[in-house]
C-alpha cells in the first residue's frame, strides 16, 4: 500500500485538521511542507492545477490533488475508517 502524499503549510489550521484525521485513522502518509507563497508551490500546482493546501494524493485509490479540508476529511473517513 502506497502512503498518502500530504501537502501542508506550517501553522495552517485546515492542514492541522487533515493531519489529525490521518493520525486518528492510523493512515500511512508522507508530508510535504509547502512554501507560504502561492507562487512557489509549483509541485502542488503541477499535481492539482491550483495552489491551495491542504492537498492529498492517494495513489492506491486514484485520488490526485484533492484539496479542501472538509472534503479530504470526509474522504478519509469514508475510505479508511
Amino acid at each position: 500500500m502506497a502512503p498518502i502524499q500530504f501537502y501542508e503549510l506550517d501553522g495552517c489550521p485546515f492542514c492541522a485538521k487533515v493531519r489529525t484525521t490521518l493520525d486518528d485513522l492510523g493512515v500511512e502518509y508522507e508530508t510535504h511542507s509547502v512554501p507560504s507563497s502561492h507562487g512557489k508551490r509549483t509541485e502542488v500546482e503541477e499535481i492539482s492545477g491550483q495552489t491551495e493546501v491542504p492537498m492529498i494524493v492517494d495513489p492506491d485509490n486514484g485520488v490526485e490533488g484533492m484539496h479542501e479540508s472538509d472534503d479530504i476529511v470526509e474522504y478519509l473517513n469514508e475510505t479508511y475508517a
